[in-house]
C-alpha cells in the first residue's frame, strides 16, 4: 500500500464512519417516538422530510469550506485557513438565525403541506417547533466539520458525531419517558445533543484559530465571499435531489401496483442512500486532498492524486455492486413481509448493483471537483443531468415491467450522464486551478 493510499484511507474511513452516524440523530428519535404510537411516528416523519431538506440545501457549508481551507492549507498559510474557516462558521450562525424564527413561525402551514391530516399534524408540528430551534448548533456543526475536514482532520468529527448520538439517546429517553413530555421532548432531546456537539466542535476550531492568531470576529467580506461560494453548490444539490424527486415520480405512475412499486422503490433507494456513504467518504478524502494539493500549486500532483482516487472510486463501487447483487435475493425480507415486495426488489437491486462501480467514480469526481473549487460546472452539470434524466424517467414509467425501467433509466441516464460530464471536466485543465482560492 502507498503513501497515497494511506493517506485517502486516513480520512475516508473516519469519515465513513461519521456519516453512517449522522442519520441516526433521527433514527434513534424514530426508535424511542414509535413506541409512543403510529400518529407520532408518522409526524416524526414528516418533520424530519422538512428537516433533511433544510440541511441537505446548506451542506455547501461543509463542503466549500472544506475546499477552500485545505487550499489555504496547501499554500502553507494555516492562519488563512482558520479565517476562511470562521468566515464559514459566521455564514452558519447567519443561515441559522435567519431560518430559525420563521421556520418556528411556520411550522404548521409547512407541514400541512404534505396533507397528512390534523393528528399527524399536530404531532409533526410539536416536534418541528423545537427541533427548529436546533438548526443552527446543525449548521454550525457542518461548518465546522467542513473546516476540521480541510486541516485533514476526519477523526474529531467522528468521536463528537458519536458522542452527540450516544447523548441524545440517553435525552430523549429521559424527556420522552422519563418526564413524560412526548413528541416534543424527543425534539427537546436531539436539540441540546446538537447544542453540546456543535459546541465541542467550534470549542476546537476556535482553539485552533486563537492559536494561529487568526481572528474570530465576524468579517462582513469574509461572509460574503462564503455566501457566494455555496452558491453553485446549493443549486447543484437542489438538481441532484430535483432527479431523486423526479425518480419517485415516475415509480408513482408506473406499472399496475401503485403501493407495491413505491415500497420496493423506498427499500432500494434507502439500500443505495447507505451504499452511498461509502463511496462519499472517499469524496471526502477527494475534497481534502485535491484543495490542499492545488492550494499547494502542485498540479501533477493533484492528477496524480485524482487517478488513484479514481481507482479507489472503481475498485469500491465494484465492491459494492458485488456485495448488492449477491445479497439482492435476502434483504426484502429485512424491510417488507410482503413476497409480492420480495420478488420485485431482486431485478431492482440487480440494476443498482450494476451502477454501482459507476457510482464510485461519480462520487470521486464530484468529491475532486468540489475541492478545486469547481462549483459553478457541477451547477451547470446538474441543470443539464436533470433536463436529462426527467423526461427519460418519465419515459421509463410508461414502458412494460413495472418500476425496473425507472430504475434503468436512474443508473443509465441520471447516473450515466453525471459520469461522463464528470469525467470528460476531469481530462481538461478548466478545474486545476493552483493557489490559495480558485481564480487568484
Amino acid at each position: 500500500m502507498t503513501s497515497t493510499d494511506r493517506e485517502i484511507l486516513r480520512l475516508a474511513v473516519p469519515a465513513f464512519l461519521a456519516l453512517v452516524a449522522e442519520p441516526l440523530f433521527l433514527l434513534s428519535d424514530a426508535a424511542i417516538v414509535g413506541h409512543l404510537g403510529t400518529t407520532e411516528l408518522a409526524g416524526l416523519g414528516i418533520a424530519g422530510a422538512v428537516l433533511q431538506t433544510l440541511v441537505g440545501l446548506c451542506v455547501f457549508l461543509a463542503y466549500g469550506t472544506t475546499a477552500s481551507v485545505a487550499r489555504h492549507l496547501g499554500a502553507g498559510d494555516l492562519r488563512g485557513a482558520l479565517t476562511q474557516g470562521v468566515d464559514g462558521i459566521w455564514l452558519a450562525v447567519v443561515i441559522g438565525v435567519v431560518v430559525t424564527i420563521p421556520g418556528a413561525l411556520l411550522a404548521r402551514p409547512l407541514v400541512d403541506l404534505f396533507g397528512a391530516g390534523d393528528a399527524v399534524g399536530d404531532q409533526a408540528a410539536a416536534y418541528l417547533r423545537v427541533a427548529i430551534l436546533g438548526t443552527t448548533p446543525l449548521l454550525l456543526m457542518l461548518a465546522t466539520t467542513g473546516v476540521l475536514r480541510g486541516l485533514q482532520d476526519t477523526r474529531t468529527p467522528l468521536w463528537v458525531a458519536v458522542g452527540g448520538n450516544l447523548a441524545n439517546i440517553a435525552l430523549n429517553v429521559l424527556f420522552v419517558y422519563g418526564l413524560d413530555l412526548g413528541i416534543a421532548g424527543s425534539a427537546l432531546g436531539s436539540v441540546l445533543a446538537q447544542v453540546a456537539s456543535a459546541a465541542v466542535l467550534v470549542a476546537v476550531v476556535v482553539r485552533a484559530a486563537r492559536r494561529e492568531g487568526a481572528p474570530l470576529t465576524p468579517d462582513r467580506r469574509g461572509i460574503v465571499v462564503a455566501a457566494r461560494t455555496g452558491v453553485p453548490l446549493v443549486l447543484r444539490t437542489l438538481t441532484l435531489r430535483g432527479s431523486l424527486l423526479v425518480t419517485t415520480y415516475a415509480v408513482t405512475i408506473a406499472g399496475r401496483d401503485a403501493e407495491i412499486d413505491l415500497a420496493t422503490h423506498q427499500i432500494a433507494l434507502t439500500l443505495w442512500t447507505f451504499l452511498a456513504f461509502a463511496l462519499d467518504a472517499l469524496a471526502i478524502a477527494a475534497q481534502a486532498i485535491t484543495g490542499r494539493a492545488l492550494g499547494a500549486g502542485d498540479v501533477e500532483g493533484t492528477r496524480r492524486l485524482t487517478r488513484r482516487m479514481v481507482q479507489w472510486g472503481w475498485g469500491s463501487g465494484i465492491a459494492t455492486g458485488v456485495f448488492l447483487a449477491a445479497a439482492s435475493p435476502f434483504l426484502g425480507p429485512l424491510f417488507s413481509s410482503d413476497e409480492a415486495v420480495h420478488r420485485l426488489l431482486v431485478p431492482v437491486l440487480l440494476v443498482a448493483a450494476l451502477g454501482q462501480p459507476i457510482a464510485g467514480v461519480v462520487f470521486v469526481l464530484d468529491g475532486v471537483l468540489i475541492g478545486a473549487g469547481d462549483g459553478g460546472y457541477l451547477a451547470r452539470a446538474g441543470l443539464g443531468v436533470l433536463a436529462l434524466h426527467a423526461p427519460a424517467a418519465v419515459l421509463a414509467a410508461l414502458a412494460p415491467g413495472t418500476l425496473v425501467p425507472v430504475w434503468v433509466a436512474f443508473v443509465v441516464v441520471f447516473m450515466g450522464a453525471r459520469f461522463v460530464l464528470l469525467t470528460r471536466r476531469e481530462r481538461t485543465d478548466a478545474w486545476l486551478v493552483t493557489g490559495s482560492a480558485p481564480g487568484r
